[in-house]
């Protein structure tokens, strides 16, 4: 690139390292991580979303874990030293400093010349920081911008490595002790060739050595292109990921490059292995939260990298052993393919809504968050589809909804109990409001898909008394028998109160009334986002998401009785992998769940098969070539047409951390005609 370009990106770069304070700054406010000196180098505030504040949590925690495991493991020797490659305007040497955790380690800091002047100044104009350091080095001398006692701080360009180490060696960096290198989301803006360089560099020079890295992971999946898309579009492209795409080709570059111990994991598992449990209830609990598929992807996402050499004894802050298994192996592949006839159809792009065949050939979508008049919001309208003809058309809904009543609810349920009504249960507007409740949705009689006509839907609210058990979101509403007589099996969930739900409620269908129905069997761990579905009169339900927000992997059926239920373990060989946030079908004795979460960060959830008779699990991997976007099989709704053994995908995405939000833009079909009629 010519200097021009190069001084626009690298400006482009710094910027990452001011919003990336800002953010840090706002979860410290929050009391995510404690940090009095945030709010001093940060500069402006604002305030983040709760996603955020986890996300940055996650990336703070991990470096300070390892950070002070450093410090630990080396504080016998004489003399130890960090030095932080584009530390920008972080605040490690003043907590450390703070925390008295620097008694013989002295801190080096490099970033781009106009960032360390401008830390500089910062510090020599606030007391707050200065004092701590103690400036005995005057204005600093040429790339050197402050020098303290135990603190340099350094202007230089990290690509250009001879520069780099002329100037360290000016400012005292020792080459015969040990040296801890943090990189934090630093070398993934470097040309692979630089960054590689300089991690060899660091492996070479220095014989006692540890080398922490965090950064993205994991491209190609459909969150990997909204997050690469993002950086591309600040000018920031993260350069890493074509060559080191995962934690195990990460692992491989540095052992390549003269580092004799490598250790790696996702933030997920980290956050699961790494931080004590009532830490995490602890952090769960700080604000109203229901972004958990956005902050698990997020996790899924990012690494953190401890490599070493030299080291006695050696430094493995990291633990070795794994939380989460291995690639999940795959059965075969599933097609998918924009559903041609509803290709450029308005209000389908949402997620957290509801679908449901409410008569044959005939869809109804209600609620979520999406887009609706030009605009992202909580949406009001109803969708209905229908085919004719073979095709699927959209049909014009008119509706007499009192912003009251429906509240543009997400997380919610709807259950058809004839061709004119349908049952809502559930569902909430923000997280940190109660549930929404019940209440009617009716159709006109004359309602059919014989051809596109406008259909109107009328809400009817219900009394107070049948309330209770409806107050939840993230909850699942199936139809059952017993005893001949139709009921609803409303279970698990979540509320603004208790953030799991383990419960369940049988509602008599015809008079909407709660019946105490006996339960025997080991009873369900709570969970929410789970999915449900009549068999034989009872109810299966299978994954979810835990009280400790971990996925789960269980699958149980609600079996009727002569005097009423009965819980049943189905065991799954092999084990079903835990996920959530999926959807569920099932078709002549096969359970079919369809996308989701889980935590093997190698793959994304397809479509997994349960043979229920056996206990056979298989999953498959949905292919994705014919379509031109990204499809995230999350907060989805999905409709079942057994004649076609096709899937109806409408909808998912949801909020990709700070790099926008991705809708699925259009209903997708998955042909399962392969996999329903093998085995």
């Amino acid at each position: 690139v010519g200097s021009g370009s190069a001084v626009s990106l690298s400006r482009q770069v710094q910027g990452t390292g001011g919003s990336s304070a800002v953010s840090k700054c706002s979860a410290a406010a929050r009391g995510y991580i404690q940090d009095r000196f945030l709010r001093l180098l940060a500069g402006r505030r604002r305030r983040r979303a709760p996603l955020i504040h986890r996300g940055y949590y996650i990336r703070a925690r991990a470096i300070d874990h390892c950070v002070q495991d450093f410090l630990l493991k080396t504080q016998s020797l004489p003399r130890t030293q960090i030095l932080s490659l584009g530390a920008g305007f972080d605040s490690l040497y003043f907590r450390l400093k703070d925390m008295g955790l620097l008694h013989h380690t002295v801190v080096y800091e490099v970033d781009f010349p106009n960032v360390a002047c401008q830390k500089a100044t910062l510090i020599k104009g606030m007391k707050e920081l200065s004092a701590l350091v103690g400036d005995t080095g005057g204005d600093g001398l040429g790339a050197i911008t402050f020098s303290g006692d135990d603190y340099k701080l350094l202007g230089v360009d990290l690509s250009e490595l001879s520069e780099l180490e002329r100037t360290l060696e000016e400012a005292g960096l020792n080459n015969e002790i040990p040296t801890l290198f943090i990189a934090e989301v630093v070398l993934t803006y470097m040309e692979n060739t630089r960054s590689d360089a300089l991690i060899q560099w660091a492996a070479e020079h220095f014989p006692q050595a540890c080398f922490l890295v965090y950064e993205q992971v994991h491209p190609e999946d459909p969150f990997g292109h909204i997050m690469q898309q993002h950086f591309r579009q600040l000018n920031t492209a993260l350069h890493s990921l074509a060559q080191y795409p995962d934690c195990e080709a990460q692992q491989r570059r540095f052992l390549g490059k003269g580092w004799t111990e490598c250790s790696v994991m996702d933030m997920n598992e980290f956050f699961t292995c790494c931080i004590p449990e009532d830490e995490q209830r602890r952090v769960q609990t700080l604000e109203p939260f229901d972004e958990y598929e956005e902050w698990h992807l997020k996790c899924s996402h990012y690494f953190v990298l401890a490599a070493s050499k030299g080291m006695e004894p050696s430094w493995t802050p990291l633990s070795p052993i794994r939380c989460h298994a291995g690639p999940v192996g795959m059965a075969g592949s599933v097609p998918a393919a924009v559903c041609a006839s509803l290709s450029g159809i308005p209000g389908l792009r949402r997620y957290g809504h509801h679908s449901v065949l409410i008569k044959p050939n005939m869809i109804l979508t209600t609620g979520g968050f999406g887009e609706e008049d030009g605009q992202h919001c909580r949406v009001r309208n109803f969708h209905l589809l229908s085919k004719h003809a073979g095709h699927w058309e959209a049909v014009c809904v008119t509706q007499n909804i009192p912003d009251k009543r429906w509240g543009e609810r997400l997380y919610h349920t709807v259950s058809c109990l004839s061709d004119t009504l349908a049952l809502v249960v559930g569902g909430r507007t923000s997280p940190s409001s109660a549930g929404l409740g019940m209440l009617w949705l009716k159709f006109p009689e004359a309602c059919d898909a014989s051809g596109p006509g406008d259909i109107a839907v009328e809400l009817v609210n219900l009394q107070p008394a049948a309330e209770a058990a409806a107050l939840r979101w993230r909850h699942s509403t199936t139809e059952i028998t017993f005893k001949g007589e139709q009921y609803l099996f409303v279970y698990g969930g979540r509320s603004a109160l208790e953030p799991v739900l383990g419960d369940w409620h049988f509602l008599h269908a015809s008079e909407l009334s709660y019946t105490v129905i006996a339960v025997e069997g080991p009873v369900p761990e709570s969970r929410h986002s789970h999915s449900a579905c009549s068999w034989e009169g009872g109810v299966l339900i299978a994954g979810g998401l835990g009280a400790a927000e971990q996925p789960l992997g269980s699958v149980f059926l609600l079996r009727e009785l002569e005097h009423g239920f009965q819980w049943q373990t189905i065991e799954t060989h092999p084990p079903l992998v835990p996920r959530y946030s999926h959807t569920a079908h099932v078709h002549e004795g096969k359970l079919l769940l369809v996308g989701g979460v889980w935590f093997h960060a190698s793959s994304v959830p397809g479509v997994t098969v349960i043979y229920l008779m056996t206990g056979l699990c298989l999953n498959y991997v949905i292919n994705v070539e014919h379509l031109e976007w990204p499809l995230m099989l999350h907060n989805h709704s999905s409709v079942f047409l057994p004649n076609e053994k096709e899937l109806l995908v409408i909808g998912g995405g949801g909020n990709c951390f700070s790099f926008g939000t991705h809708l699925n833009p259009e209903p997708v079909l998955l042909s399962l005609g392969s996999i329903l009629t093998s085995y």
